[in-house]
Parts: C-alpha cells; sequence; structure tokens
C-alpha cells in the first residue's frame, strides 16, 4: 500500500487512537494513491501506525480504517457494517422501526451513515473512503435482515470538501408503493428520504422528544424550528394546552401537518417564517411560553466556523429565555460539531444572563443509543442540549 508519513511529533493523536489525519501533520506521500485509496499511516521514523483511507483534497487528508495494518477489502467493510447493525439489537424492542445503523466513526466506518426506516435503509457516503467502498456498503445494507430496499442521499455540504459531487437516488431494491414511514414511542411520521433534511428525520431526537412529552401536560409550548413537527407532536401527545411550532421551509411544515393527521392530534399552530424574527416579534408583542424548544440545523460544521455560531446561539437562546414564563422551561439544542458541549453551556450561560434570568440546569441532553460516540472520537458527540428552568 502507498504510505504516508507524518512529520515529527504529530503522531500524537495517532497514538491515541484519534480517526482524523490533517494535511498540516504529514510529511510526505510515498507512492501516488488516488482518492479513497488505503495508505499506510506511518510516524517520522517509519512506524506504522494505522491503515485509512486517503483523500487528497480534503484538510482531513486521511481517515482510518484500522489501527492494525491490513488491507481494505470487500470483506471488511461488509463485516464491519454487519457488527454496527448487530449492535443495535440490544435497544429496546417495541419503541421504534427507525434506527441509525451506522455511525460513521463510531462505529469504524468513517463517512459512512445509514439510517433504518422499517424496511428500507436510507444511506450517506460523505468521504471518498466511504465513495470507494459505495457498492459494497449498499449490498451489505440490503443484506441485513428485513431490508428491502437502500436508498442514497449522499448530497451533504461536506461532500464538497472531499471533491465529490452530490449523489443519490436507489441503491437496491425497488421504489416504494407509498410513503417512507416511522413508528416512534407509538407515534406515526412521514419520512422525506428524497428531499428531507440529512436522510429525511432526525433519529437522534427520540429520546429527547418523549422526553418533552412527558413534560408537556398542560403547558404553553414554543419549538422553534420544527423541521416535520417531532417535538410539536409529542407536546400534544402528553396534553399541552397550546402548541405553536415555527419553520421556515413550508414542504417541512406541510409534512408536520400531515404527521399530525396521521396521529390524530389537532391543534398546533404551524408557523411558516424565519424563526429569530418571529421570536423577535413574540417579544415585542409580550408572549410567552411555558416550554420552549430551539433546535436550530447546523451552525458550525467545524470549529473554523464556531465563533460566528457562538453569536447565533447566543442570540436565540437569549430570546427564548425572554419568553419563558416564570418557572418555564427551556430545551436547547446544538447538532453543530463545531461547538463543543463546554462552550455551548458558556454560550447559554451567557444568554441567560443577558435575558437577566435565574437559570438552572436540570438535565443534559444526548442523541440516543443508536449515535454512540468513540471515547476516541469526542467529536462524534455533535449532539448537545440542556434542560433549564428559569426562576419564578
Amino acid at each position: 500500500m502507498h504510505k504516508l508519513i507524518l512529520k515529527p511529533g504529530r503522531e500524537k493523536s495517532l497514538k491515541r487512537r484519534h480517526p482524523w489525519i490533517f494535511s498540516g501533520g504529514i510529511d510526505r506521500v510515498e507512492g501516488d494513491p488516488q482518492a479513497g485509496d488505503a495508505v499506510v499511516v506511518c510516524a517520522a521514523d517509519g512506524a506504522a501506525l494505522a491503515v485509512a483511507a486517503y483523500s487528497p483534497q480534503s484538510q482531513i487528508r486521511a481517515r482510518v480504517w484500522d489501527w492494525t495494518v491490513h488491507d481494505i477489502d470487500a470483506a471488511f467493510i461488509a463485516q464491519r457494517i454487519t457488527r454496527a447493525a448487530a449492535s443495535r439489537s440490544a435497544l429496546p424492542a417495541g419503541v421504534t422501526d427507525g434506527l441509525r445503523l451506522v455511525h460513521g466513526e463510531s462505529d469504524g466506518l468513517p463517512g459512512i451513515v445509514a439510517d433504518r426506516y422499517d424496511d428500507t435503509v436510507v444511506v450517506q457516503l460523505l468521504s471518498t473512503g466511504a465513495e470507494r467502498w459505495r457498492d459494497v456498503v449498499a449490498d451489505a445494507l440490503a443484506g441485513l435482515s428485513g431490508v428491502v430496499r437502500v436508498i442514497e442521499r449522499s448530497d451533504a455540504d461536506v461532500r464538497a470538501l472531499e471533491g465529490l459531487q452530490a449523489r443519490s437516488g436507489l441503491l437496491r431494491g425497488a421504489v416504494a408503493n407509498g410513503p417512507l414511514m416511522v413508528t416512534e414511542h407509538g407515534l406515526k411520521f412521514s419520512v422525506d428520504a428524497e428531499h428531507g433534511h440529512k436522510t429525511g428525520f432526525y433519529l437522534d431526537q427520540r429520546d429527547n422528544r418523549l422526553a418533552l412529552r412527558k413534560l408537556a401536560r398542560g403547558k404553553t409550548v414554543l419549538d422553534c424550528f420544527c423541521y416535520s413537527g417531532g417535538f410539536a407532536l409529542n407536546a400534544l401527545a402528553g396534553g399541552a394546552a397550546a402548541v405553536t411550532a415555527i419553520d421556515s421551509s413550508g414542504p417541512a411544515l406541510e409534512t408536520a401537518r400531515i404527521n399530525a393527521a396521521l396521529n390524530q392530534l389537532s391543534g398546533a399552530e404551524w408557523l411558516e417564517a424565519d424563526v429569530f424574527k418571529t421570536l423577535r416579534a413574540f417579544r415585542d408583542a409580550g408572549r410567552t411560553f411555558d416550554l420552549i424548544v430551539l433546535d436550530p440545523p447546523k451552525l458550525a460544521p467545524t470549529a473554523a466556523h464556531a465563533e460566528k455560531a457562538a453569536r447565533a446561539y447566543k442570540d436565540i437562546n437569549l430570546l427564548g429565555f425572554k419568553l419563558l414564563n416564570p418557572g418555564g422551561m427551556l430545551m436547547s439544542y446544538s447538532c453543530s460539531g463545531g461547538i463543543s458541549p463546554d462552550l455551548f453551556q458558556k454560550i447559554v450561560a451567557g444568554a441567560a444572563l443577558d435575558a437577566g434570568v435565574d437559570a438552572r440546569i436540570e438535565g443534559w441532553l444526548h442523541g440516543a443509543a443508536d449515535h454512540p460516540v468513540a471515547l476516541n472520537f469526542p467529536e462524534g458527540e455533535y449532539l448537545k442540549g440542556l434542560l433549564l428552568r428559569v426562576g419564578v
């Protein structure tokens, strides 16, 4: 195999088993590896450290497949996918038929994300290494018990950083006769695998949606960036007195209305609007709520975007605090990989201070168990949240 030789002293992160090798740490490349090829990563003294997928255009120049140097072949990729899917079998039965089967680096499959919705798997191939094994990944996912089709949604912006074009469409099986559906804690949701966010639904928020349901009885609830209504419908199912849901996407809100009808849940106010502007209008009008959910889209995909994103997170949390009734609760999230949990908590604390409220943390919120975080890859904890209560 080809080799990446690191600069002296740049092997420390690899010895801690962090799976990314950045371009600035590489002294030279031996051989002529092409995008997606396997390369042996070596310390400056020549010691072999790992085998990784090469990405010549990305700042993350290689992503580790394994810490033992060997050929990376179809059997290796298929075995990793089978292992990842099998590890989800311990999750509670009957909770949902929607699961993340493959979670990138945390499953030893960098750049590969696969979500299962009943008999359909939607996969994202986000790196050159993942792209290299497209057919193997598709076959392995299609071979899982009960899977009848595999759909690709490799259209995320990060593919451009890898020098890859967006790709989407049916990979294996036949087109579904009807809409893709997922059932979660007794609620049904329509999933737009073709045009929706990510793979069509936010499976990572499953536990947090149920937590909201348990808090909602008798409360006025505001769901910001509501997408297809996951939090809003759980609030209604939990007996909320009133629910207002805001999103800037008309198609997302139409899906939310469809989901409300599927579950025979009525009474929500669905607003197609800019969330920041609407919250300022609510503040100026003196409108308040008992329970507010802030779940904005990714604002800082990398640490380089953190400063700008921090201002937006502070702004929206400040508005959220100002719209809470005394004793009210705020569920605030960040799904930005460039914002660490510690930084997020500091941002929200600053927002509470500027809003002039006393707030306490009643819970730390995370992705569901099918979105594991490898200890050697803390960046895998992209979703972080706080459950806060303001003083009476």
